[in-house]
C-alpha cells in the first residue's frame, strides 16, 4: 500500500506542477546555458531536445580521459571510477567467469545496466552479466554512467544505474594503434594492435566504419612477486613475519616436506597426506617414510591436525592471460529525411585462462582397504588403533560397503580384513596445476530504420539479435571416481574392480609416489559449454505533443513511446564428469554441475515525457518536467512496472538545480530461475560446532550441533571447514522462484558553471544518491546460516546445515543456500566532480578536473534476524573493499604539440568488518588510505599524423596492502591482498603509437 500511494503521490506531483505552471504568462524561447541547439540524446532519456540538460546526475568520460588511460579494456577505464568497485576482470583469478564486469555502487555487476550506443548489450552468460571486453575502445566517443535507477527508460537491471558507451557516428579515414604496457620489472607485457577505417557516402549521406583489433594480456604469478610467494594466516598473522624479513614460508619440518608443503600458511590438503576416519576426526598426517605422525606441529591445528600445510600461491595469478580478437562494423545511409537505415555488426573472439595450484583430494571420502600395501606398517597399526578407540566412544559402527567401517569379516574390530571410510587431502603436485580455459565467441547484428513520421515526429524501428558461446576445458583435476578404484588394491598392481585400465595409486608417500601411469588414470579433463542468445524487437516514436504546452514556457511537450519485445535464453551443457554429485568427478573443482536451460520474455510499454514549465524569467532561464514510465509483462514473475519524475531548474547562464525520483526494478535472470541444486564452495568463517571452537561450546550449543546430525561425542571434536570454505547445497527454489526486486532511487544537486575573470571553463557538480533496494534477489551467506543457527537458534536456519557423519567438510554436507528474496540493500552518498581551466599564453593551457564520491550508507541485510553488514569503509568475507571516499584528480597540460596529464587516485582507509575484527590478526583489521600518481605525456608529428606517448602508473610504485589469504572472498582476496582494488603488479609503463589521417 505504501508503493502505491507513493507512487501516486510523485504522479499527482507532477501533474500538478504542470497545472500550476499553465497559469504562468508566456516567455520567449531562451535556452540559458545550453550550447547547442542541434537536437540530441542524452544518455538516461529517450527524449530527443534541444541541448544537454539532464535531471539524472551523469558522469562523462571523454575522449581525451580514454586517451590518457590508454588501457585496452573498458573495465580497466571503468575501475578508477570512485562511483565504481572492481568487478570480474584481468586480476580475478580464482571464481572469475573468465569476463569483465563493471560493479557501480558496490551494489553488484548484476544491477546495473550495459548499453552501447544507447541498446541494450547481450549478456556473456545466463547470470546476466555483460563481457566489456567485446567492446572496441578505439572507435568510443565517451562512456556516460547515469546515477540511479533507469528501468523506466530502459527497462530491468538499472538499479545502480547504467553505463552507455557511445561509440563515434561520423568517423572518417584510417586510425592504427599500437600500444605495449610492462612493468618495472619487465613483465605483464599487455600487447595491442587495433586499425579504424571509416568513410562517408555520397557526400555524407551515410557513413561505414570498420574495426578491427587483437590484444594479448601476458600472465603474471603470484610467486612472480614477494607478496604472493608466501602464504599469510589472516586469523593468526603466521608468515606475516617471515614475509617483513625478506624470507621465504617456512619450511615444514624434516620428514614431512615436499613442493609446497610449509608450516603455516596454506592448505590442509598437503604433501603428504593427511588422513581423517569420517565421523571419527583426524587420524594424523603421513610422511615421507610413510609412517603417520600425530603430535601438534605448531601448526594451528592441534593433535593429529598435521605436520605441514600447502602453500597454494605462488601457483595462482595476479593477472589472468588473455588473448582478443574483435571485429566491428558499423554504417548508416539516409535515403531522404523519411528513412535512414543503419546497422551494426560484432563479433568477438577472446581466450580467457585461469590457473590455480595443483589438484588433490580435498577430504574426498573413500573407501579404503586396511591392507592396501601403500600404508606403511606404523601408520597402519596407528589407524587401526584410533578406530577401535572411536569404534568403542560410538562414533563408528561395524557396517557394509559404504559404511565408515566395512567389517568385512564381522568379527567386531576394526583390523586388516576391513574397509575404513577416511577422507585423504594429498595434494597432487604430479598432475601439474589446475586451469581453466575459457573461449568465447561473441556475435550482435542491429538493423534499423529512422526517419520523420509525420510533422516534426520521428520514428526509430529496429531488430537486434545476439549472442555468446562458450567452451570452458577445465584440466590438472583429479579424477575422485578413478581415485577410488585405485586406491581399493591389495597388491599395488591390479585394482579389486578388475578393470585393467586401472593403475593402482599411492597415497601414502611423499612427492613422486603418484608415477606418470598413475596420473594418467587419476587425471580428470571436463568439458562445458555455455550458450546466450538475446532477441530484441523495438518501435520508438518520439517528437512534440504541440496541444500541451505551458504558457509560461516557449516549447511544448516533448514525447517518447514506444514498445519493446525481448526474448532471451541461456543454457549450461557439462559433460558427465561434471555432472557427477557430490562433487563431479574432479577433485578440486568446488562441487558439481547440472545442465541449466531456461529462458524469459518480456513485452513492455514505454513512455516518457519532457515537459518545458518556465523560461526566459529572472532566476528561471528554464524549468523543466521530466517523467516516463515502462510497463514490463514478463512470463516469468508477470507483470512489474517503473516509473521516473524530476525537475531541473536552470536559474541562469551558471547555475542547474536538478531532482529525480525513480522505481527501478531488476527481474531475476535465468541463473536465478533456473539453477538445479548443485555443490559449491563458499566463504564461511568457522563451524561454530568444530574442534576450532571446542573451548566456547556451552549445554545449549551442543544440543544445537546434535540437532543438526552429529553424536555427542563428536562436537567439538570433528575439523573446521578448510582454507575459509564451506561446501554448500545451491540453486533455484522449485516451489518459490523469486520475485523481482525493486528500488526507489532519488537524486539531487546542482551543476554550476560560473563565469570567472582569470579561469576558464568552471564547473562544479554536487549530487546526493540514494538507492534504496527492497525485495533484493541472492542468497543467504553460509556463515549467516551459520550463525542463524548455532547463535540465535533459528529451527528453520538449522534445517539447512546439512552435516554427513557430523562433518561439514565431507562431500555431500554443506549450508544449503536457495536463491530467494532478501530483505534489503542500500547505497546513498554524494558524488562531485569539478573542472578549471587556465590559459598559459605562450606557453599553452592549464586545466583542473576531478570527481569524488563519499558514501554515508553501503549496507544489506538479508532478514529481520541477520545482522546489518555495513560495508562502507569495511572489508572482509561479506564486503570487497569499500572505501567511503575515492577520487581522482587530473591535472593536464598542453603546450602546442605536447600533452603532459598527471592523474591522482587516492583511495581512503577500510577496516575489517567488526563482526570478523577479534578472528583476525591486530596487523590485518586495517587498511591505510591509498594514493597513486598516474602520468601520460603525448606528442604529435606530421601535422598531427603521428602521436607517440607514454604513460607510467602508480610513478612512485606503492606496494599493496598486506592482509592475508582470508579476509575477503575468494574472487578478490588473492595473493595476501585485494588484487583487483589496489596495484599489485608495481609500476606499469606504457608506449603508444598512433598513426591517422
Amino acid at each position: 500500500m505504501f508503493k502505491l500511494n507513493r507512487k501516486a503521490s510523485a504522479w499527482s506531483m507532477a501533474f500538478a506542477a504542470i497545472a500550476t505552471a499553465a497559469s504562468i504568462g508566456t516567455a520567449p524561447t531562451v535556452y540559458g546555458q545550453e550550447q547547442v541547439l542541434e537536437e540530441v540524446i542524452v544518455t538516461g532519456s529517450r527524449i530527443r531536445r534541444p541541448g544537454l540538460s539532464s535531471s539524472s546526475p551523469i558522469t562523462s568520460i571523454g575522449l581525451e580521459e580514454i586517451e590518457f588511460a590508454q588501457e585496452v579494456e573498458v573495465e580497466q577505464i571503468l575501475r578508477d571510477l570512485p562511483s565504481t568497485i572492481p568487478g570480474d576482470g584481468q586480476n580475478v583469478n580464482n571464481g572469475s567467469d573468465g569476463i569483465s564486469t563493471v560493479n557501480l555502487r558496490a551494489l553488484g555487476p548484476e544491477r546495473n545496466l550495459v548499453l552501447l550506443n544507447g541498446r541494450r548489450m547481450t549478456p556473456a552468460n545466463f547470470r546476466g552479466r555483460v563481457d566489456l571486453s567485446t567492446i572496441p575502445t578505439a572507435l568510443i566517443e565517451r562512456i556516460d554512467v547515469v546515477t540511479g535507477g533507469a528501468s523506466a527508460v530502459y527497462g530491468s537491471d538499472a538499479i545502480a544505474g547504467a553505463v552507455n558507451i557511445v561509440l563515434k557516428q561520423d568517423f572518417e579515414g584510417f586510425d592504427l594503434q599500437i600500444n605495449n604496457t610492462t612493468t618495472g620489472d619487465n613483465d605483464a607485457d599487455t600487447d595491442n594492435i587495433s586499425l579504424t577505417l571509416g568513410s562517408a557516402l555520397e557526400g555524407g549521406r551515410g557513413h561505414v566504419a570498420l574495426n578491427l583489433s587483437w590484444s594479448e594480456r601476458e600472465a603474471v604469478l603470484l610467486g612472480q612477486r614477494e607478496l604472493g610467494n608466501i602464504g599469510i594466516e589472516t586469523g593468526s598473522g603466521a608468515g606475516f613475519d617471515n614475509f617483513n624479513a625478506g624470507l621465504g614460508p617456512q619450511p615444514a619440518p624434516g620428514n614431512c616436506q615436499g613442493p609446497g608443503a610449509v608450516a603455516t600458511g596454506g592448505s590442509t590438503t598437503s604433501m603428504p597426506t593427511r588422513a581423517n576416519i569420517a565421523g571419527a576426526g583426524n587420524v594424523g598426517q603421513f610422511q615421507e617414510d610413510r609412517t603417520l605422525f600425530t603430535g601438534d606441529a605448531g601448526t594451528g591445528l592441534g593433535p593429529r591436525g598435521g605436520c605441514s600445510v600447502f602453500n597454494f600461491n605462488p601457483f595462482n595469478f595476479y593477472q589472468v592471460p588473455s588473448e582478443r580478437y574483435n571485429a566491428f562494423f558499423m554504417g548508416n545511409f539516409e535515403f531522404n529525411e523519411n528513412l535512414e537505415v543503419y546497422s551494426t555488426v560484432t563479433y568477438s573472439n577472446i581466450t580467457v585462462d585461469g590457473q590455480v595450484a595443483p589438484s588433490g583430494t580435498f577430504g574426498a571420502r573413500f573407501d579404503v582397504p586396511m591392507a592396501n600395501p601403500f600404508i606403511g606398517d606404523q601408520a597402519r597399526s596407528e589407524i587401526l588403533s584410533f578406530a577401535n578407540t572411536s569404534a568403542a566412544a560410538g562414533l563408528i559402527s561395524p557396517g557394509g560397503t559404504g559404511d565408515n567401517w566395512n567389517d568385512v569379516n564381522g568379527n567386531g574390530i576394526v583390523d586388516n580384513a576391513d574397509y575404513l571410510k577416511m577422507q585423504l587431502r594429498r595434494r597432487t603436485l604430479e598432475l601439474g596445476p589446475r586451469s581453466e580455459q575459457y573461449d568465447t565467441e561473441y556475435f550482435t547484428f542491429l538493423a534499423g530504420a529512422r526517419g520523420s513520421l509525420l510533422g516534426d515526429w520521428n520514428y526509430d524501428v529496429s531488430f537486434q539479435y545476439g549472442e555468446s558461446n562458450r567452451t570452458t576445458v577445465r584440466d590438472g583435476y583429479t579424477n575422485l571416481t578413478n581415485i577410488q578404484n585405485a586406491l581399493d588394491s591389495v597388491d599395488g598392481v591390479t585394482c579389486a574392480n578388475g578393470d585393467s585400465s586401472c593403475v593402482p595409486i599411492d597415497l601414502f608417500g611423499g612427492f613422486g609416489t603418484i608415477t606418470g601411469a598413475m596420473a594418467g588414470y587419476a587425471r580428470a579433463v571436463a568439458f562445458q559449454q555455455q550458450k546466450y542468445d538475446q532477441s530484441i524487437g523495438q518501435i520508438i516514436l518520439d517528437g512534440p505533443v504541440d496541444f500541451i504546452q505551458v504558457p509560461s514556457a516557449s516549447t511544448p511537450l516533448a514525447l517518447s513511446f514506444g514498445f519493446e519485445t525481448r526474448d532471451e535464453f541461456g543454457s549450461l551443457n557439462p559433460d558427465e564428469c561434471l555432472k557427477l554429485a557430490p562433487a563431479s568427478c574432479q577433485g578440486g573443482a568446488g562441487g558439481n554441475l547440472l545442465p541449466i536451460a531456461g529462458g524469459f520474455r518480456v513485452d513492455e510499454f514505454f513512455v516518457e515525457g519532457f515537459l518545458p514549465l518556465v523560461d526566459g524569467l529572472d532566476f528561471v532561464d528554464s524549468l523543466n518536467l521530466e517523467f516516463g514510465y515502462r510497463d514490463s509483462d514478463y512470463n516469468t514473475v508477470g507483470n512489474v512496472d517503473t516509473w521516473k519524475v524530476g525537475f531541473n531548474w536552470t536559474v541562469n547562464d551558471s547555475l542547474l538545480l536538478r531532482v529525480m525520483e525513480q522505481e527501478a526494478t531488476r527481474a531475476p535472470n535465468i541463473a536465478e530461475l533456473f539453477s538445479p541444486i548443485t555443490t559449491a564452495l563458499r566463504n564461511a568463517t568457522q563451524d561454530p560446532c568444530s574442534i576450532a571452537n571446542a573451548g566456547n561450546i556451552d549445554a545449549r550449543l551442543q544440543g544445537l550441533c546434535e540437532s543438526t546430525g552429529m553424536l555427542p561425542a563428536q562436537v567439538g571434536v570433528l575439523q573446521d571447514i578448510v582454507s575459509g570454505q564451506v561446501n554448500t547445497l545451491e540453486g533455484s527454489s522449485l516451489t518459490s522462484a523469486p520475485a523481482a526486486e525493486t528500488a526507489d532511487t532519488f537524486t539531487a544537486g546542482f551543476v554550476w558553471t560560473p563565469d570567472l575573470p582569470i579561469f576558464e571553463n568552471a564547473m562544479l557538480s554536487i549530487d546526493y544518491y540514494d538507492i534504496d533496494i527492497t525485495d533484493v534477489i541472492g542468497e543467504f551467506s553460509a556463515q549467516e546460516v551459520l550463525d542463524q543457527c548455532y547463535v540465535l537458534g533459528n529451527a528453520a536456519s538449522c534445517a539447512n546445515v546439512v552435516r554427513v557423519d557430523g562433518d561439514l567438510t565431507s562431500p555431500a554436507s554443506g549450508i544449503r543456500r536457495l536463491t530467494t528474496n532478501l530483505d534489503y540493500e542500500k547505497s546513498t552518498g554524494y558524488e562531485i566532480a569539478f573542472n578549471l581551466g587556465y590559459d598559459l599564453g605562450e606557453y599553452g593551457d592549464l586545466s583542473f578536473s576531478g570527481m569524488i564520491n563519499k558514501y554515508s550508507d553501503q549496507e544489506s541485510q538479508s532478514s529481520s534476524t541477520s545482522p546489518v553488514i555495513d560495508c562502507s569503509g569495511f572489508f572482509g568475507t561479506s564486503c570487497d573493499p569499500v572505501s567511503d571516499m575515492r577520487w581522482t584528480q587530473r591535472t593536464s597540460w598542453n603546450w602546442g604539440d605536447l600533452t603532459a596529464s598527471l592523474q591522482w587516485r587516492h583511495i581512503s582507509s577500510v577496516d575489517i568488518e567488526r563482526p570478523e575484527a577479534a578472528a583476525t590478526f591486530a596487523a590485518f583489521r586495517s587498511i591505510d588510505d591509498y594514493d597513486y600518481l598516474d602520468l601520460y605525456v603525448g606528442y604529435n608529428l606530421w601535422d598531427d599524423r603521428v602521436r607517440l606517448s607514454v604513460g607510467i602508473d602508480n610513478i612512485t610504485d606503492e606496494d599493496p596492502p598486506v592482509v592475508g589469504n582470508e579476509a575477503g572472498d575468494t574472487s578478490s582476496n588473492s595473493g595476501n591482498t585485494f588484487p583487483s582494488n589496489y596495484d599489485t603488479l608495481g609500476r606499469m609503463y606504457t608506449f603508444g603509437a598512433r598513426l591517422s589521417f
